[in-house]
């Protein structure tokens, strides 16, 4: 038998205010676009905003539905909108910012296991990794070089 161990390094911020100046407003953004998600079940609005590699900049929020399957996560509405607006063109950085109605956002929250599953795939049909920077409204910040860490043994297109 051999084992096998996985670990990645991420960067661990006390405030934006320890940001580059471009990383502080994709944040900020994120923090801002959290408002605007569809959330009234679970109280938690996501905002997500990206920056691509043209230079154009992409959102998304969380939407929910009474059909609670049938809901989409902030994530997912970025990776889908960047996806039919910009076919091919790789996303640099993504931030992600939540809003709790029902407790703290003072600290990062990591994307869920399905938008693990489809930044990664993201990353592997443009070629390119997607960086993150995870926070709530104050308090810590995590950057993550690639979102493919998130996820280890990743189930991909290379399995099919």
């Amino acid at each position: 038998m051999k084992k096998s161990e996985y670990h990645f390094t991420f960067e661990v911020y006390d405030s934006d205010a320890e940001l580059s100046e471009q990383d502080a407003w994709l944040l900020q953004e994120a923090r801002k676009i959290s408002r605007f998600a569809y959330a009234p079940y679970s109280c938690f609005q996501v905002g997500a905003v990206a920056k691509l590699s043209n230079g154009k900049i992409v959102t998304g929020t969380n939407q929910e539905n009474a059909s609670y399957p049938a809901g989409v996560c902030a994530e997912r509405v970025l990776l889908g909108t960047a996806g039919s607006m910009y076919p091919e063109v790789p996303i640099e950085t993504i931030a992600i910012s939540y809003l709790n109605g029902n407790g703290n956002s003072d600290y990062p929250v990591t994307p869920c296991g399905i938008c693990r599953q489809s930044l990664q795939e993201f990353e592997g049909r443009v070629g390119q990794p997607i960086r993150l920077i995870l926070a709530g409204k104050e308090g810590r910040i995590y950057i993550i070089p690639q979102s493919g860490m998130l996820l280890p043994l990743a189930f991909t297109n290379e399995d099919l």
